[in-house]
């Protein structure tokens, strides 16, 4: 076997993993590169392998920093199956034309008001893109060998994090290796904890908060303290939120605290038609988490869900106080960019993040204190209180995967991915320290032979 890291090295993006064995090519995640500009723009770069060349595709999960390439992998000749569970697929249906829909908008605002060096500006890839690649998923059970030919086979176990996510473990029969994806937290109030993985010589796993530990005080606490300060200063407060997963762990906290009457019942929006798509999944795949139908319910009847343009833009003039929870989670895209650019200058509102933001994206400048933001090419000022969730995450962090690890037999080597380099490194360090492994921290187009 040899592996090539064509992604999500030295960042928490742009997952995809080629592994070749004899004649076959198998690619296990395919996702976009976000955040730093120099990373965003090799999504534009050529493969460095053809996309006709490879087999398959196998996605641990739906983000699309893990399957948002596939529609112009696909547009470019890649003619295999994209293997997944049925919860990924159903979350790519709604993610994937979203996303292509979501660059049509931004080349097409960039072109109408001329803040692009390019002419024109063209979308990576279309809505119309994602629904021709769509046609190309096959789903799998979890707990399932499959054979992808020449002797290799794969299956997939339970990963947490969101619905359908998996750890794939891959084998020819003599060698075998599991690529963790992104794994989520043993006591998530909502997700099911990761499912111990089997024996595996290699393992790639993720190593987002390698170098740190979720804050051990309550997120409900902490959304309890800022929800109330911002509706006694008349403020509103926009939560800018990952539709899927995140946006229903906030309705979910949120649901709680106004059952408690912790916060006021007020109007919550949730304002991104891809996160009401996602909420929806949640009760079609209850077997996924841990509410049962009625509590699932429950929290979905919280929100009122805004679909339209309309609908959208009169959250900016609505009824103080109220919540907006809106997609892209870390300010990237997508509506929310319209209510902060609305919002954040008044210092009554609050623009609450919701977990991790990468290096290079709006929201990690304004969770550092950036005083001024651009915003569809203007500058706004920031007046409004910026604070961030932190502990608010669907990835285990250090303590919580090496637990994890402790429980699996000794791999031959641990390829250290999707995390910043500090993370990564300090990540290396504490699983030499306590489990006395060989790892590794593989750099981009790096090449293994296994």
């Amino acid at each position: 076997m040899k592996l090539t890291f064509m992604g999500a090295t030295g960042t928490v993006t742009g997952s995809k993993y080629l592994l070749e064995d004899g004649e076959k090519r198998i690619l296990i995640d395919c996702g976009l590169f976000q955040g730093l500009k120099e990373l965003r723009l090799r999504n534009w770069d050529k493969l460095p392998i053809a996309p006709a060349s490879i087999d398959a595709v196998i996605l641990t999960h739906a983000h699309i920093d893990h399957s948002g390439y596939l529609p112009l992998l696909v547009r470019n000749g890649f003619k295999g199956p994209i293997y997944c569970s049925a919860a990924t697929f159903d979350l790519c249906g709604i993610l994937l034309p979203d996303c292509g829909r979501i660059q049509e908008g931004d080349a097409e605002r960039a072109n109408r008001y001329g803040y692009t060096k390019h002419k024109p500006a063209m979308p990576l890839y279309t809505e119309e893109d994602a629904f021709i690649a769509l046609e190309q998923f096959k789903t799998v059970k979890f707990g399932q060998d499959y054979n992808l030919g020449d002797f290799l086979s794969f299956s997939l176990s339970r990963a947490g994090h969101i619905l359908g996510a998996a750890c794939v473990r891959i084998s020819d029969g003599l060698t075998s290796i599991v690529f963790s994806g992104d794994l989520g937290r043993p006591n998530d109030p909502i997700m099911r904890a990761p499912v111990q993985i089997q024996k595996a010589d290699y393992l790639v796993l993720e190593s987002t908060y390698g170098d740190r530990l979720h804050q051990e005080t309550e997120p409900m606490d902490k959304m309890e303290d800022i929800i109330n300060r911002t509706f006694k200063r008349g403020g509103i407060v926009v939560i800018p939120s990952f539709a899927v997963g995140r946006a229903q762990l906030i309705l979910y906290y949120i649901h709680e605290l106004m059952r408690a009457r912790r916060i006021p019942h007020v109007p919550v929006y949730l304002d991104s038609p891809m996160a009401i798509d996602a909420t929806k999944q949640w009760q079609e795949h209850v077997d996924e988490h841990r509410l049962d139908a009625k509590k699932c319910g429950e929290v979905c009847r919280t929100a009122i869900y805004t679909q339209s343009t309309a609908e959208s833009k009169a959250l900016d003039n609505g009824a103080v106080p109220a919540i907006i929870i809106s997609a892209s989670g870390m300010a990237t895209g997508g509506r929310v960019l319209h209510h902060i650019a609305h919002y954040v200058g008044d210092e009554r509102n609050t623009i609450l993040f919701a977990g991790y933001q990468a290096a290079g994206t709006r929201g990690a400048r304004l969770v550092h204190g950036e005083k001024e933001i651009k915003i569809h090419g203007h500058l706004h000022p920031v007046r409004a209180e910026i604070d961030n969730l932190s502990s608010l995450s669907a990835h285990a962090d250090y303590a919580e995967i090496i637990d994890w690890l402790r429980n699996c037999e000794q791999p031959r080597k641990v390829f250290l991915t999707h995390g910043e380099q500090e993370a990564a490194s300090s990540f290396k360090f504490k699983i030499e320290e306590h489990l006395g492994w060989d790892v590794e921290i593989p750099g981009y187009l790096q090449e293994v032979e296994l």
